[in-house]
Parts: structure tokens; sequence; C-alpha cells
């Protein structure tokens, strides 16, 4: 294992995004950091950064203000200033295939629709990087696009916010063992 540590949370800046689905990456790092005691608000690699040492480690957090479907060139250029490996980056992201108080952590693997993940497979030319994705339920209506930048209902946000600690240990079990271990302990639903 590296002592360097890259997590990314996917969302769009902006004031009108605040609170969104598409937003529960960038609102993840947000709670991630709280857990650091840091700000994550420091202008660098277009992005808003933060990093702090924890364990003889350094965890990097970023939140690429490109917009989401430009999330790669962020990610790919931290990945290039640090000389990350692949298996130290983990990106957060939303996901409609889950229902909201889900999360499911990843080694790899596709898109699966993702405009931000998309992206950064194809500025990294991998999919070989861990992924959190924290459900949000599908689209009721046929417009999803509506529905990702709406704001959860009540409901949705405490259960959101229940993934959020069960992906924080999570993230914790990745740091101190690896992603399989974060896939069999924190894999599935707060319910």
């Amino acid at each position: 294992m590296s002592d360097m540590k890259l997590i990314v949370g996917l969302g769009n800046p902006g004031k009108e995004f605040v609170g969104t689905r598409h937003n529960v990456g960038f609102d993840f790092i947000d709670v991630l950091g709280s857990k650091f005691s840091i700000e994550i608000k420091q202008k660098k690699f277009n992005s808003l950064f933060g990093s702090v040492e924890f364990e003889g480690k350094k965890l990097i957090f970023l939140k690429p203000q490109t917009y989401m479907n430009l999330s790669g060139d962020a990610v790919a250029t931290v990945r290039g200033f640090y000389k990350l490996d692949f298996k130290d980056i983990i990106v957060v992201t939303d996901d409609m295939a889950l229902a909201p108080g889900t999360i499911r952590f990843r080694a790899k693997g596709s898109a699966g629709g993702h405009n931000g993940l998309s992206d950064i497979i194809t500025k990294l030319g991998t999919n070989e990087f861990a992924r959190l994705r924290i459900g949000i339920g599908k689209s009721p209506i046929p417009a999803w696009k509506n529905y990702v930048l709406g704001k959860p209902t009540q409901e949705q946000q405490e259960l959101i916010k229940k993934a959020y600690d069960r992906g924080v240990k999570g993230i914790d079990c990745w740091l101190e063992n690896n992603i399989e271990r974060a896939m069999t302990h924190y894999n599935g639903s707060v319910k």
C-alpha cells in the first residue's frame, strides 16, 4: 500500500447544485473532511482540495470544479502530479441503480452510465481504480436529468446521511486494509 491516497468526490460546482442528488460525492467528501477536521476549500488542480496526514499516510481530498462530465481532467492531473498508482485512488459518486441508503464499494469496473466516471476512465486510460457508489434511487420519471439535479426528499436525505456514515467506515477500512475488505464488510443497505 502506498503512503498517499486520493479520495475524489464527484459533483457540480455552483450554488444551484448544492444539496442535489448528483452532488452526493461532494457532500460525502465534506463529511469525510469533518472526520479529519479539515475543510476542502483550497483552490488547486481546478478543484477544491484538502490534505491531511493520517496514520503515516497523506490523504488528498478532491472536489473537481469542472462540472461532472469533465471530472477526469482534475483527477488525471492530480494523479500525475503525485505519481499515484491507480489502486491508491477512490472516486465517490451517486448511483441511480442503488436505493437511497445503499452503498457499494468496487475495486474497478465500468462507468455504469455515469458521465463523471466515464470521463475519469477516459482521462486515466483505465477503469482500474476503486469507487464508492452512494444510492440516490431510480428516477420515477423518464426525465432522469431533472431527478439527479433535484434535491432528495426528507426520507431520502435521512437514508443518504446514514449511507455517508457507513461509507466513512468503509473508507477507513480501505485505508487500513484494502478495497476488497471494504467491499466485504460495508457493501449494502443501512436499513
